[in-house]
């Protein structure tokens, strides 16, 4: 929870203790607990208006994705590990010029050989 351990949970009732006093606490704890609800029904109703309102197409939208860090891993880590698996439509369009290569009578490069030049590419 937050990356808070047992020592640090105690700390903050401990002063919670004392800034409330142990008549306020509950109505504190309880003022608390209602503020997050409403914030969370906050979130989730701005969230359903957001997707409602892009359509359909955006139905598997999630705004979680937005998130820097979870876009590098869903877009680029994913891709990384989709060429690990052979997966990757990058290998997929490779194949072909591979086959050419060795239709031709190349045979498959070596180890820091470098590929023949074709002046059609470029």
């Amino acid at each position: 929870m937050f990356g808070l351990g047992w020592p640090e949970i105690v700390a903050l009732v401990v002063i919670a203790l004392l800034v409330f006093g142990p008549e306020k606490l509950p109505q504190a704890a309880s003022q608390a607990g209602k503020t997050l609800r409403n914030l969370r029904r906050m979130a989730n109703n701005a969230r359903d208006d957001l997707r409602s309102g892009l359509g359909p197409e955006f139905a598997d939208f999630d705004p979680a994705d937005l998130n820097p860090k979870n876009f590098v891993r869903k877009h680029l880590i994913a891709d990384l590990e989709d060429d690990l698996n052979g997966t990757s439509k990058a290998t997929a369009t490779a194949e072909p010029a591979a086959d050419h290569h060795a239709m031709s009578g190349g045979g498959e490069l070596g180890y820091g050989e470098i590929p023949p030049y074709d002046s059609d590419a470029t």
